[in-house]
Parts: C-alpha cells; sequence; structure tokens
C-alpha cells in the first residue's frame, strides 16, 4: 500500500514538476489505463486458458470428493461395527483411516498449496503467453497513444479517480483481437 502511494505521489509530482519546467512547445506528460479485468474476461486465448484451468482444478476436486468419500464410508463402517471389535483391530482401521486422510491432505497440497503447487505452476504456464500478448498489446497503444506511464484498474494500484478518455483497455483488446499481437 505504501509502494502505492509513493508511486501515485511521484508521478504526480513528475507530472507538476514536467508542467511547470517545460515551455509550452513540449509535450506534456500522458497517463493512461487499462482494466486488465476486462481485457481477461474478453479476450478468447485468455478465456480458453482459464477455461482449461477450470477443467484441470474441477477433475481434481472430484478426485479430492471421491477419496473423502471413500474416506467418510470407512469411517461410518468403522463407527457401525467398532463395539464388536478388538482393541488392536479398532487401531489398525484408525490408522489407516489417519493415513487416508494424510493422503487426501497430501493430494490437496500437492495441487493447491501456493506457490508451489502444480495449479499454480500450470496457471503460470499457461497464462504466461497471454500476458506477453496483452503487454505487447498495451505497449503499442501507450506508443500510440504516447502515454508514458499506463496503470492497471484492476491490480494493487489504487487508481482513485481516471478520466475515461485516457482508459485504453478496449483499444488493448481491439488490438489483441485484431490478432496482430
Amino acid at each position: 500500500m505504501k509502494k502505492i502511494i509513493l508511486l501515485a505521489i511521484i508521478v504526480c509530482s513528475t507530472a507538476i514538476f514536467a508542467q511547470a519546467t517545460t515551455p509550452p512547445a513540449a509535450t506534456t506528460l500522458k497517463i493512461g489505463y487499462v482494466d486488465s479485468e476486462v481485457i481477461l474476461a474478453q479476450y478468447p486465448e485468455a478465456i480458453k486458458a482459464k477455461s482449461d484451468l477450470d477443467g484441470l482444478v474441477a477433475k481434481w476436486r472430484k478426485e479430492v470428493d471421491s477419496m473423502t468419500q471413500d474416506l467418510q464410508k470407512a469411517y461410518a463402517e468403522f463407527q457401525k461395527q467398532a463395539a464388536t471389535m478388538k482393541q488392536e483391530q479398532q487401531q489398525t482401521i484408525q490408522k489407516s483411516m489417519v493415513e487416508k486422510d494424510q493422503k487426501i491432505q497430501q493430494y490437496k497440497d500437492q495441487k493447491f498449496s501456493q506457490p508451489n503447487g502444480e495449479y499454480f505452476q500450470k496457471q503460470d504456464q499457461v497464462m504466461k503467453p497471454v500476458k506477453e500478448k496483452i503487454f505487447k498489446a498495451i505497449d503499442e497503444v501507450s506508443k500510440e497513444e504516447t502515454m508514458q506511464f499506463v496503470f492497471d484498474k484492476a491490480g494493487d494500484v489504487i487508481l482513485l479517480k481516471a478520466d475515461p478518455q485516457f482508459d485504453i483497455t478496449y483499444k488493448v483488446l481491439d488490438l489483441l483481437k485484431r490478432g496482430k499481437k
């Protein structure tokens, strides 16, 4: 948060200083912004990548649900028969159920733990080319519009007020959809 505020202060003070020190014929500082959530929601390659990831997550969740149901069935069966079992048999079954529960947790960790889980690795792998195309398009549009700074309205940078005339989201999205990036 402090970095964001510091960045905003630097940009604003740079703009004020640039306007105060440049002669009227010189160009002024131009700032634009994009809404990456809009781009990701409407860019076909990003939609496909997200769909692929969602399919993978659904498959993994189904596997976790299956393992959990197996554990619940084993526990229910144990509860029914516990009174008629010997102590050693009870302990063996309890140990087996604890191991099953640990396997479920290990599977969840392997798939979903941050940052080394398979989901996050796959997300980086699938989204990296999409993000590179988006950044190239942003760069190209910002050069066409002679913008020195471009913020992301959807990111961690807090954009408190923005004039819609500086929103280049749809120009970037148009460039991406035309397939030039």
